[in-house]
């Protein structure tokens, strides 16, 4: 596995929808946003294995 840093899945539209609790943009939680950069790298690919499954859920993918 390589050491390199996963970056940021933010694509700059900010803002959580009360609905469900995900960012409109990346489909993280606050909580996850809020603990992204203290995450090692098997947490982040997680956190995005986990936000790419909520947004085939939102758009029915």
């Amino acid at each position: 596995m390589s050491d390199q840093e996963i970056p940021s899945p933010c694509v700059g539209v900010c803002s959580i929808d009360e609905s469900n609790g995900f960012c409109q943009g990346c489909f993280r939680t606050l909580d996850e946003i809020r603990q992204w950069w203290d995450l090692d790298n098997a947490g982040k690919a997680e956190v995005i294995k986990l936000a790419n499954a909520r947004e085939s859920a939102v758009f029915g993918e």
